[in-house]
């Protein structure tokens, strides 16, 4: 086993899906919703005119706009910094990450490690983002069923108890992503954020149709198509062998006659994912699984920001 396959190995095994170093390139990161979340202008969920529950959380820091009543004095009296509390219920955005864990991501190339590892690393990155902002985050791993669920709540705790969930899934089964976003469809009584994150071997139709629902009920989707490399172009031989990872059916082919056609087949399809749902409002973004994440989120990020 190589040293590339053997760090893989071990990452699978890791409860820490995010190491200090990928914690630290995060910093300074922020997530803004676009879309208008339960009476608040677009762009400003985290507006400081917040309802409080009584459960305490965590404390963030004090921007202005915020409540004085909030603000822990104690805490000033100890680091010379202000302080507002935060409490368990206190979100103005409700955000589910709905995670595709069907045997197709399982699948790497190149000694890389396989999408699942690159969705959950994302997810985690994601949810940490959101927390952090005082958002409440939720989960949803599926297949062709249900695999994983937890109800959006907020604060530090949640995080831990969210990376419990996802660092043990494993791939298996066949896709159905859109009765995953029927079932979001159905539990989120009020609107919130929807982040996909597949690789799309999916039934194209029945996941618009969903997507095209979700929409229509105010939420705001995007979607993470994750993509190996290896999927893009097919290897250097002569000869060989395509096995469905989900359904195990086999196609021996002939590479060289199949090499330009497959190329424009993988575009096509990327290009009919973008030109459905970007129309529909959805933020479609490509990401290789090769792009460090830390670095891939970054500048998907920057993107959302600079074009509002």
């Amino acid at each position: 086993m190589s040293t590339i396959q053997a760090q893989a190995a071990a990452r699978g095994r890791r409860p820490d899906l995010l190491g200090p170093r990928e914690l630290a390139a995060l910093g300074g990161l922020e997530f803004v919703s676009r879309e208008v979340v339960e009476g608040f202008l677009a762009g400003l969920h985290r507006s400081p005119h917040r309802g409080f529950s009584v459960e305490f959380a965590e404390h963030r820091m004090y921007q202005p706009g915020d409540d004085l009543r909030y603000i822990d004095w104690r805490m000033f009296g100890r680091s010379d910094r202000y302080y507002v509390k935060q409490f368990e219920e206190e979100t103005n955005l409700r955000a589910y990450i709905l995670l595709d864990t069907s045997a197709s991501m399982a699948w790497s190339s190149q000694e890389l490690p396989p999408k699942l590892w690159y969705a959950k690393q994302l997810a985690a990155a994601l949810a940490l983002l959101l927390l952090r902002q005082g958002d409440a985050v939720g989960l949803v791993a599926f297949d062709e069923a249900l695999r994983a669920h937890m109800t959006p709540k907020g604060g530090r705790r949640h995080w831990n108890q969210l990376i419990d969930v996802v660092a043990p899934l494993e791939a298996g089964g066949q896709t159905e992503a859109g009765s995953a976003l029927r079932d979001i469809a159905g539990r989120l009584r009020r609107r919130g954020l929807v982040i996909l994150l597949s690789d799309l071997l999916v039934d194209p139709e029945s996941t618009r149709l969903a997507i095209r629902f979700l929409r229509h009920r105010g939420h705001e989707v995007l979607v993470f198509h994750l993509i190996d490399p290896g999927e893009r172009e097919l290897p250097g031989v002569r000869d060989a062998r395509f096995v469905d990872p989900e359904t195990g059916e086999e196609l021996p082919v002939s590479i060289a006659d199949l090499r330009a056609e497959y190329r424009e087949a993988v575009a096509r399809a990327i290009d009919e994912w973008r030109a459905t749902l970007v129309p529909q409002g959805v933020d479609y973004t490509v990401v290789e699984t090769d792009q460090p994440m830390v670095h891939a989120l970054r500048a998907y990020l920057h993107k959302r920001e600079r074009l509002g």
